[in-house]
């Protein structure tokens, strides 16, 4: 159904660039008008450079100021006035309530919001998490109701939970893994090493909520063991999120000579390629875009199992899955596949199958398009 304009709205130009980029070039080339908005950075000018269109709007995530809310819910009101949109795609929480509140008050028959788990709000149990909890739940039952609206989960934890809570019907949910991985370049790493100390590496936000605590807690007692272990970070700080992890932290880590820290990687799949073993200790997500790439990779994987983690792996078949919040499970899990090598090759190459045949971004693609599809021919 070519000639449509959409918006796609998230709460990162990096996410954007990172996550969606494939999805907005592929309506581009579909014959689609796309507009590319979220708050100012670094990758908007890097959409812009792939002849996409992008526009920054002035939203500060963590920001609980009803002024500053308010003008910022009618800025976007303007921006899909102007732009006359027939589909409206919001990623993230925030992104979703305000991207169509916005729509349903500029007049936009169609509102798609993609929520990549249920974000630090449903997850932290601090006190400012379980005050906003009610108000999220109402507003959210607010952006995601009417017939123009569908809702795109990632895993079949989530979509229990919505249905729980009562916040959509469950007729308008479509399941679809996360946004996929380019399999064509995150590639089979090459042969292992041999002679070199084992490569573990996790890659994520610098939140408390990925597991951070106990990845560096599993560190200090393999390395305390003697064992030939090089324990890898990859991932900036995100000051906008609650449960960041401060640098100061990070840094101090590093000068006790736990573990290494890369920062902010842009070639994640040459990264993948010098690793041998992915971890992911997180309390809660999506569908993890790491863990996925990873797995394309044909890593070995270890991580939690919780909704989003056990998506990706299946225990033993795929990669190995241990207790959230246990970082002596998470130790033993790596010391397993340190000491037996062809059960780590095992599950990389099981890890590559189902990325192939479920996480293709070409797949998670096709099925955005098709809820385009169901929610306009929709009476």
């Amino acid at each position: 159904m070519p000639g449509r304009r959409i918006v796609l709205f998230a709460n990162t130009d990096w996410y954007l660039y990172n996550f969606r980029r494939s999805l907005a070039l592929a309506l581009r080339d579909a014959g689609d008008e796309v507009l590319l908005i979220s708050p100012d950075g670094a990758y908007g000018e890097k959409l812009r450079a792939l002849g996409l269109r992008w526009q920054a709007v002035p939203m500060d995530r963590g920001s609980l100021d009803p002024l500053r809310e308010a003008m910022l819910l009618m800025y976007l009101v303007r921006v899909l006035r102007r732009e006359r949109p027939d589909i409206v795609h919001g990623f993230t929480i925030k992104c979703a309530v305000y991207g169509s509140l916005a729509a349903r008050l500029a007049g936009v028959p169609v509102r798609v919001n993609a929520v990549a788990g249920m974000g630090y709000v449903f997850i932290s149990d601090s006190l400012k998490a379980r005050m906003l909890r009610p108000l999220v739940r109402e507003l959210l039952r607010l952006a995601l109701g009417g017939p123009g609206a569908r809702l795109v989960l990632q895993n079949p934890d989530d979509v229990a939970l919505f249905a729980e809570a009562g916040l959509v019907d469950s007729a308008r949910v479509h399941l679809i893994p996360g946004s996929g991985v380019d399999c064509s370049r995150f590639l089979s790493r090459p042969s292992p090493v041999t002679g070199r100390p084992l490569r573990v590496l996790l890659a994520a936000r610098l939140l408390w909520d990925k597991g951070l605590a106990e990845y560096v807690s599993a560190a200090r007692r393999l390395r305390g063991e003697g064992r030939a272990i090089e324990f890898l970070l990859a991932g900036d700080s995100d000051a906008g999120n609650p449960a960041a992890v401060p640098e100061a932290t990070v840094r101090g880590w590093v000068a006790e000579g736990v573990l290494q820290w890369l920062g902010h990687v842009d070639d994640m799949a040459a990264l993948f390629a010098s690793v041998d073993m992915v971890v992911l200790p997180s309390y809660r997500e999506g569908l993890p875009k790491g863990l996925i790439e990873a797995a394309a990779c044909a890593l070995p994987l270890v991580t939690t199992d919780v909704p989003g983690c056990r998506q990706v792996v299946t225990d033993g078949v795929d990669g190995l899955l241990v207790k959230a919040r246990d970082a002596e499970a998470l130790a033993c899990a790596i010391a397993r596949l340190h000491d037996d090598p062809a059960l780590a090759a095992r599950l990389g190459k099981a890890a590559r199958a189902k990325a192939l045949a479920e996480f293709n971004e070409q797949i998670v693609i096709e099925r955005t398009m098709a809820v385009y599809r169901d929610v306009r021919r929709a009476p």
